[in-house]
């Protein structure tokens, strides 16, 4: 199942319309979910507010009404639900998604303040949903035949290069695998490096290594390698522009373990330039 977020927005209307094509490649079922206060989902409360609360929920209704109309001239076969959400959106839609595949979001919705490239929604729950989220921030006018994955060499690049070759492999679509990283330099406390060390072999390495397999399984996705020397979130908002998706690590290599979601994750949903898959990342073991 793939539960999506509306709000009314514009961002919240373009998300769903992305969840029911997802759902379809996927044959799977969609739900979707518009939040109001909690005190307001109750049909039995008395007092001055009851007017307020019916409104409140006939506002839900037919926010919802609104997106699935959408979603069924957008993916006709996809069979959707509805649900109205108790509370704050964030833990709400976490709950949510408890049973779900996938968790799709708008960037920024009718909360949003103006100048905030992210709406407090999408970046709360990114880091919080039991499974993998997309932000859907922008969606390409025309489809580009190109899914972008960004690797670093951490542990939870399996999951996140797992997601992005299911993924190229159902849209039948290439696959381009970018890795940045910086110059090594002697100093600082160091061995010197050896004259012929060649970082960028190095890097293409780990690359090849973390690939190793995963082409064999998936015979028909073309691969692409990238290897850049830059930040990794300048290259990787650069590789997005060109992308019909970017798939990333909620965290990375060398993250503080306190981090909710890694640095360049936190960027990336502000810079994408396509709608973008938070990987939750693995579960910690011992």
């Amino acid at each position: 199942m793939i539960v999506v977020g509306v709000d009314g927005s514009h961002a919240g209307m373009e998300a769903a319309c992305w969840a029911a094509r997802e759902a379809d490649l996927r044959g799977v079922p969609l739900r979707i979910a518009n939040a109001i206060p909690a005190w307001a989902c109750s049909t039995a409360q008395q007092g001055p507010y009851t007017s307020v609360a019916a409104w409140m929920r006939d506002g839900a209704a037919a926010v919802l009404g609104a997106a699935t109309e959408r979603v069924r001239a957008e993916a006709p076969r996809v069979p959707v639900d509805t649900a109205i959400l108790a509370g704050d959106p964030r833990p709400a839609l976490v709950e949510a998604a408890l049973d779900a595949d996938l968790l799709v979001l708008g960037n920024h919705g009718l909360g949003g303040f103006r100048g905030l490239l992210l709406g407090s929604v999408a970046y709360g729950v990114a880091g919080h949903a039991p499974c993998d989220v997309v932000v859907v921030r922008e969606v390409p006018s025309t489809p580009r035949p190109e899914i972008v994955v960004g690797i670093d060499g951490s542990p939870a690049c399996a999951k996140v290069l797992d997601f992005a070759f299911a993924e190229a492999a159902l849209r039948g679509t290439g696959l381009r695998v970018v890795h940045a990283y910086s110059s090594l330099e002697a100093g600082g406390g160091f061995a010197p490096l050896p004259d012929d060390f060649d970082d960028e072999k190095v890097e293409v390495r780990m690359v090849r290594e973390a690939l190793a397999g995963r082409r064999e399984r998936h015979p028909d996705v073309k691969v692409v390698e990238e290897v850049v020397r830059g930040h990794p979130v300048d290259v990787l908002r650069q590789a997005s522009a060109n992308a019909d998706l970017l798939v990333i690590g909620s965290r990375g290599h060398g993250e503080f373990t306190g981090l909710v979601l890694g640095s360049v994750c936190q960027a990336m949903l502000h810079y994408a330039t396509c709608p973008m898959v938070v990987v939750r990342a693995p579960e910690p073991t011992g």
